[in-house]
């Protein structure tokens, strides 16, 4: 008999394997169509919007990898389990591959425009993964004749004899008085010359299960690059940028402080916040790629990448925030955009008097909702192709994403965006307002600090306190800080280029031995001062002053 561990440990192997060709399969079909991807978009879907709202915020930009990581564990310890069954009956583990494989098959096939031909990773990766299970459990058996089990010459061990027949075992004398009868021996079970025996091989087992390591590993490898990540990266960085026929205005001298700690003006490509609903992150061939404007309009529009790139392009300086983001949070950053301003494609088509809304669509599916009045009214609401100096990232939405100055990203910011109908709010809704979010996100004036952090141990005397502020369309006026509720006192102001960036702010502030409590509020340039009331970010947004508390010694 296979042991539970050995058994446990071929399930997860042929688990691995099932995935590993899945995910090859799936590179050839579609990523898409690789089911862990479509559980895990399911599972996004199906997760109720105080739970998304907590992953958000406790994860970050990494709660799509925590979610997949997840599936991951989960799909392991089944194949564990799995494997321990199957040692002894196979019927066990093929059975049990095979209703994960239904799990993953209508996870795949209720995507929107799924095909049959979407099932074939699934079906190819569990076919797969069963035969491995079955060929590792054969592997670790096998056949020893209970002959061979002496040596010739040596006498048998008590394992491999005979119990005597009733009439040949010895009487059974009567104990002698205060003579205690010796227990009676329980006689083992014989294997007789010639049985066919199964006897367990480790070396047999772990063997193969290297091997079936190499072939997953090797095979999810081959995969994932056959999905195209590669050939649109070497698109995106061969590409030659215009230059922008509306140039950004100059970034003043003074709009970086340059203080230790503070959030710089510009974020790096790499360090901006990514939050979305794609699992596996678009791949999108620029050549490929189309922009369609339907629905309400006078003449739909269809533009190809290059006919984008034959625009008039504008460049400018934008601050993005995320309406997840908590008071004091980090998901908010700072971008030089260079794209085709979205009133100018909408004009071409022809907007008609009763729209208000644009419903994008992103490539994988994803929607959202954007006042019309917004992208009209005359801000740089931009379909973007350049983010700082270079072609979109992928995870950014390469090839072209949006972007709209004073909107939340959930109403504003679709990446990979590959159509547009315009419509009304009432008679279309987004991927998020269904889910208990508002129809329309405008961004909420904000301030935070970033110096010092929350917990931080400070010596006594001068301190420099500082930070960014935000509101986007409007712009930031003033900001204010106060320690220990005292009274509050103007901080300096960074200069900014416009009324759609952030702004840093600084104070120095003579701090005593104890404990302190610091405040930041913001106030925009049409007179409105930061909430004090404190909100969580659902439904629009969260509220609130950052305070932060501080040790002086």
């Amino acid at each position: 008999m296979v042991p539970a561990w050995a058994g446990a440990l071929a399930g997860l192997v042929a688990g691995g394997v099932a995935l590993g060709v899945a995910q090859l399969v799936a590179g050839l079909v579609g990523p898409e169509t690789f089911p862990v991807v479509a559980v895990g978009d399911v599972t996004v879907d199906l997760t109720p919007a105080p739970v998304k709202d907590f992953a958000i915020t406790t994860f970050g930009e990494n709660d799509k990898t925590v979610l997949v990581g997840g599936v991951l564990v989960v799909l392991a310890l089944i194949a564990a389990l799995i494997g321990v069954l199957a040692r002894r009956r196979p019927a066990y583990g093929v059975a049990g591959l095979a209703a994960f494989g239904v799990v993953g098959l209508l996870a795949v096939l209720t995507r929107p425009d799924a095909g049959m031909l979407d099932a074939l990773p699934t079906v190819a990766g569990v076919a797969v993964g069963a035969w491995a299970l079955l060929w590792l459990l054969r592997r670790a058996t096998v056949s020893t004749p209970a002959a061979a089990a002496a040596p010739a010459g040596t006498a048998e061990r008590p394992s491999q004899v005979e119990p005597p027949a009733e009439a040949e075992r010895p009487a059974e004398a009567e104990p002698r008085a205060g003579v205690e009868r010796p227990a009676e021996v329980e006689w083992p079970a014989v294997m007789r010359a010639g049985a066919d025996l199964r006897a367990f091989d480790r070396r047999r087992l772990l063997t193969g299960v290297a091997g079936g390591v190499v072939v997953a590993g090797a095979a999810a490898v081959i995969g994932r690059q056959l999905g195209g990540r590669q050939a649109v990266d070497a698109a995106r960085v061969s590409l030659a940028l215009p230059k922008p026929a509306t140039p950004a205005k100059p970034v003043p001298a003074g709009a970086d402080l340059r203080i230790n700690g503070i959030t710089p003006f510009f974020t790096k490509n790499q360090d901006f916040y990514r939050v979305d609903t794609a699992l596996v992150v678009p791949q999108v061939d620029p050549n490929e790629w189309k922009l369609r404007i339907h629905g309400l309009v006078d003449r739909p529009v269809e533009l190809t990448y290059a006919d984008l790139l034959k625009m008039p392009l504008t460049e400018a300086d934008i601050t993005l925030t995320c309406v997840s983001n908590e008071v004091g949070g980090e998901l908010a950053g700072n971008a030089r955009w260079l794209g085709v301003r979205m009133s100018e494609v909408l004009r071409r088509a022809g907007l008609r008097s009763d729209a208000d809304m644009l419903l994008s669509t992103s490539a994988d599916g994803f929607t959202c909702g954007t006042p019309v009045d917004v992208v009209m009214d005359g801000r740089e609401a931009l379909y973007a192709i350049a983010m700082n100096g270079e072609a979109l990232p992928v995870d950014h939405g390469f090839p072209v994403r949006q972007v709209v100055p004073g909107l939340y990203g959930y109403v504003s910011a679709t990446k990979w965006v590959v159509d547009v109908k315009v419509t009304r709010f009432d008679r279309d809704e987004a991927y998020w307002t269904p889910r208990g979010w508002a129809a329309k996100g405008p961004i909420k004036t904000q301030s935070r600090i970033d110096v010092p952090k929350s917990g931080d141990s400070l010596k006594a005397g001068r301190a420099t306190i500082a930070g960014v502020a935000w509101a986007q369309h409007t712009g930031v006026d003033a900001v204010e800080v106060r320690v220990d509720r005292e009274q509050w006192r103007q901080a300096k102001l960074a200069e900014v280029p416009g009324p759609d960036t952030w702004r840093q702010w600084s104070i120095d502030w003579d701090l005593t031995p104890g404990e302190h409590t610091i405040q930041v509020r913001a106030t925009d340039a049409a007179g409105r001062t930061q909430v004090e009331q404190e909100a969580p970010p659902a439904p629009d947004g969260a509220t609130g002053w950052h305070t932060i508390t501080v040790k002086v010694a």
